[in-house]
């Protein structure tokens, strides 16, 4: 027997669970769909655990800054300990939301879920009937052409390491090698990254970013750009990684070889059996977020072909447009905001609005506020000596257009910056504001 809903989500985390739940909440019956234990990645393998290595990374460089300065014990990081702090975040997750779920009288399976026809799918070999569908099932590691591919390790497999390899080899110069980077070498481990491009990171600022490698550098991460990896051999348990720079072959030895170069949407689901169309970048929708082939089909969040960065605030903002949608007809259009991101190193950098070659190609008369911040109050007290900042400001208009940061507070404030562009509030008013002191807040009004 065939078991119908009105609903069927694909994939239980951000993107997925606010319309489950605002359509359950209406009396719509749904179901929820993960080949993997349920949560999303955000929750369980991607932001909030890498966080918390991350707090033992800030640690370990607080430290290290201030052990001259009246904090004479140094400090390391027990890996094994560590990890299993970690796991206090994670462990519980999927049977928890399950749990409410169920509670909630929502339907629940375990399986990857793939399209049979426009109103079904198969999930373990059981037919579900759906008047409608929301695929948001995220994105998976990007492909890559390498010989001995078999043989990377994923980013969620390094968050579930027990012991932590003494060399690491990451694949790629993006958020995640970075991020990752900085926390294993600060555990003590030998770090290369490889990237093939001229540039690391590069959705952030140029001019801070050299910044950040400056940093890397220092605390013994080795970046190797313009090197295209070309094959991975594995022999007695350690690894071989060969990347070319033109025509020179470089060896390079690892006990553990990480895939960090990006991610693409998670889309393993027949879809041409529904007659969902799919772009290279997810499910390709309307401004409503409706698959343009398949009018009972919606998509969120990374599997979801959008002008919308691939991070969890933004999935969740999907999620309530398609719920929107769903429950009161095609009413809402998907408009994003400027959005704020910031990659978690240690310094983090943080960005929102336009960059410097954007903000200058616009038109407007802009004007460029940029400084290394180190001998501030604000990061001198605890020896901070790579802050920076870059605001961009449309003079004709007294707006900020854009905002650049690295610090170690640099994640809290770019959100003020965010707001200020978002809201239009100009230079001249924030300057007027009066912050708590001292406080990274309290800076704002000489950055601009």
């Amino acid at each position: 027997m065939i078991k119908k809903y009105d609903l069927i989500v694909i994939g239980t985390g951000s993107a997925g669970s606010i319309t489950a739940a605002k359509c359950n909440k209406a009396g719509w019956n749904v179901a929820m769909v993960d080949d993997r234990p349920f949560g999303g990645t955000c929750a369980l393998r991607g932001c909030d655990p890498k966080k918390v290595l991350h707090g033992a990374a800030e640690l370990i460089d607080w430290n290290k800054r201030m052990v001259k300065n009246g904090v004479p014990s140094e400090v390391s990081i027990n890996w094994k300990d560590l990890m299993n702090f970690k796991r206090t975040f994670t462990d519980d997750v999927p049977e928890k939301k399950e749990e409410a779920l169920n509670k909630q009288g929502i339907d629940t399976y375990h399986g990857n879920a793939s399209f049979v026809s426009e109103d079904k799918l198969e999930v373990n070999k059981e037919v579900l009937e759906g008047s409608h569908f929301l695929i948001a099932s995220g994105a998976k590691p990007t492909p890559l052409p390498i010989e001995g591919e078999e043989h990377l390790t994923y980013s969620d497999e390094f968050l579930e390491l027990d012991e932590l390899p003494q060399r690491i080899v990451f694949v790629g110069g993006g958020y995640i090698s970075f991020e990752f980077a900085h926390i294993a070498a600060r555990a003590g481990s030998e770090v290369h990254i490889i990237h093939r491009g001229q540039r690391p990171l590069e959705n952030f600022d140029i001019d801070l970013v050299d910044i950040l490698l400056e940093k890397s550098k220092e605390i013994g991460i080795q970046v190797h750009l313009q090197h295209s990896v070309e094959s991975i051999e594995k022999e007695q348990g350690k690894f071989h990684v060969y990347a070319r720079k033109k025509e020179d072959i470089t060896r390079f030895e690892a006990d553990i070889v990480i895939h960090g170069a990006g991610r693409v949407p998670a889309l393993d689901m027949n879809l041409e059996k529904g007659n969902i169309e799919r772009k290279k970048h997810g499910v390709h929708v309307n401004e409503y977020l409706q698959s343009v082939s398949n009018p009972n089909v919606y998509a969120a969040g990374d599997a979801a072909a959008t002008d919308g960065l691939p991070l969890t605030p933004v999935a969740s903002a999907d999620s309530h447009v398609v719920a929107s949608n769903l429950l009161k007809g095609n009413s809402k259009k998907i408009e994003y905001p400027v959005i704020p991101s910031a990659v978690f190193t240690v310094p983090k950098m943080a960005s929102v609005g336009m960059s410097e070659e954007e903000a200058k190609n616009s038109g407007r008369n802009i004007k460029v506020k940029q400084k290394n911040i180190s001998d501030w109050f604000t990061y001198k007290r605890t020896n901070e000596d790579f802050a920076a900042f870059k605001v961009l400001i449309d003079e004709d208009h007294d707006q900020i257009v854009g905002a650049h940061l690295i610090s170690n507070e640099a994640d809290e404030l770019i959100n003020h910056f965010a707001t200020a562009i978002r809201f239009g509030i100009s230079t001249k008013e924030l300057k007027q504001m009066i912050f708590a002191y001292p406080t990274v807040a309290s800076d704002i009004a000489h950055m601009l």
